[in-house]
Formats: structure tokens, sequence, C-alpha cells
């Protein structure tokens, strides 16, 4: 039984140290308690665990604009985060998890900011039938936790920018993500901002929970723990180098010939390469598989493997334009 809720919101916007701090509140959380957490990341692609990354989201356009990719426990499909968003989370222990209760205050406080809010299936929350909210859940060493998201003012647009499939002809194992119908709360009320929205949310927990809620205070914290978990969040291994086998194929026509290009990768790094050209060039082909191969499979690391391979510099650009096309 719950006997005391917790809030802890940040002002952090960093999505691998936030993650990080999710974490440690699941594994902190005390007995008969549940935490609301309130946090926000900026220009991020969230995937779920067991999502490929070059599946779900242009890395090398969200990488050049400064974005973040990141990788959450939980499973579910990909998401776009900026600070038009607010995420929540619920960390309970496993035995006073209770999904209709955490789902029932996001309606409760769309309900105190006079929009329409109903819970569709396990996963969403939706306002006139257009999804606002995508929930998904984690549960470790008896603990558990339901995450999720608010679109409050997001940039649609950028949304679809870094969501977007890739042009090349890609295949990748592990989950895939379902595109919805969404809404911004802020076109339901226009007057809305995610600081009123966050006032609400804290609001309706303790109404629903019929309690009153302690702030906690990152100061008591184990920042070492954190960090640690942030680094990890942040690193290559982590983001890239799950076990998901990733084919890639792309092929152009030039003045030197055509050319095709196949990549298999594994664990965020390219194991074996083909290529096929009808080019005079005889050491293109093994010249570029001999370059590609073990290199980490992102666009600069490509591009820089390209360069360096030997080839003539028509070629070599021209290759680096093909690459850009498969937008990975």
């Amino acid at each position: 039984m719950i006997r005391r809720i917790q809030i802890f919101s940040t002002d952090c916007t960093n999505p691998h140290r936030n993650l990080a701090v999710e974490q440690y509140l699941l594994e902190t959380v005390p007995e008969e308690t549940c935490i609301l957490y309130l946090w926000q990341n900026r220009r991020t692609v969230v995937i779920g665990c067991n999502q490929s990354p070059w599946k779900e989201c242009r890395t090398a356009a969200l990488e050049a604009d400064g974005g973040f990719l990141a990788r959450r426990l939980s499973g579910g499909g990909a998401v776009f985060h900026d600070l038009g968003n607010l995420n929540f989370t619920f960390l309970v222990n496993k035995a006073d998890y209770d999904l209709p209760r955490q789902l029932g205050v996001i309606v409760e406080a769309c309900r105190l900011l006079g929009i329409p809010a109903e819970c569709s299936g396990r996963n969403d929350v939706l306002s006139n039938g257009r999804k606002f909210s995508g929930n998904a859940f984690y549960e470790h060493g008896g603990k558990s936790y339901h995450h999720g998201t608010l679109l409050v003012n997001v940039d649609l647009s950028s949304m679809g920018r870094y969501l977007s499939p890739s042009k090349a002809k890609l295949e990748a194992k592990g989950v895939e993500s379902v595109r919805s119908r969404v809404v911004n709360l802020k076109e339901l009320r226009p007057d809305l901002t995610i600081a009123a929205m966050a006032e609400q949310m804290e609001e309706a927990f303790q109404r629903v929970y019929g309690l009153k809620a302690e702030r906690l205070s990152e100061q008591a914290f184990d920042t070492r723990r954190i960090e640690a978990l942030a680094e990890r969040n942040a690193g290559w291994d982590w983001l890239y180098g799950r076990d998901l086998p990733v084919s890639l194929e792309c092929e152009g026509r030039y003045a030197w010939g055509e050319i095709c290009l196949r990549l298999s990768a594994e664990e965020g790094k390219i194991r074996e390469v083909r290529v096929y050209t009808d080019a005079m060039d005889w050491q293109l082909a093994p010249a570029l598989e001999k370059a590609l191969t073990g290199c980490r499979l992102r666009l600069e690391d490509i591009r820089a493997r390209v360069r360096a391979a030997g080839l003539e510099e028509r070629t070599s650009e021209d290759l680096c334009g093909l690459l850009d096309q498969m937008d990975i």
C-alpha cells in the first residue's frame, strides 16, 4: 500500500543524465512509496531497449542539428523529445504498481486544465481521439516504473524529420515503432505552458493518491552512481552496440561507373562489406571493402574512411554523397 508520495523535478535537459536519475530513483525508491519524476530533454530521440537506432531515427541529421540519441530501459517505440514536451515517471515497488491509478493522474491533470482525456489500450492517452501521451514500462529487482510523454508544444515538424524512415534499403531486427496521430495540448488550450502542466501533474498526483507529496532534493542523491549511469547512457556501446543485426544497401550511377554498396553491421560496427561496380578502376571495390570493415556505423566515420581509402578525389566525393543519401 502506498503510504507516502514524493516528487522530484529537474531543470537538467540532458537525456543521458535524466535517464540516469530515473534509474537511480528506481533503484532507491523506498517501500510503500510512489515517486513522481518530472523532466525534460532537449532535441532527443529516445528509442526502446530492443530497437535499432538506424531503423528508428535519422541519426546523422539528429547529430548534425546538435541533438541526442538516447536508449531507455523500457520497451516500446521511438519518441521525440524537445522542450515542448514534459516527461513523467512513476516509480514504485512492484507490489504497489498500479497502472490505472498512475494513468489516472494524467487524466486528472488534464481535467484540472479543462482538457478532455481518456486512456486507450495499454500505452496511450488521447484527447478527442488524438494521442498526446505515450507510455512504456519497466520492472527489475522487485521495483517498477511507468513513464511517458506529455506533448504540450512539441515541434511536430522536427518529430517527423528525425523519426522519418531511412531512404536507403534498410533491414534491422528488433521492435519497430508504430506511428500514431498526435496532438499538442497547447492546440486544445492555447495558454498552456510546461510549468502549468507540471503544476497540475503535481496537484493531480496528490489528489489521486489522497496524500501530501514530499519534494525530493538532488543533494541527497548518490552523485557518483548517477554520473556512472549517465556515462554509460552516452556511450556508443549502449546506444549503438546492442546485438541487433543491421544491413544497408545503396546504389548510384556516376561518370566513372555504377556502384552498389552493401553493408552488414552488428553491435554498431560494420562486419562485412560487399561492393559491386563496373568502374574501370579495379582497385575501387577491394579498397572500399577493406576501408569500411570494422568501421562504426556512423555517417561521419564512414565518410572519413572513404576519404582515407586512397581513391580518386571525384570518386571519393561521389561516394560520400551516396552515403549521405543512406540517411542513417
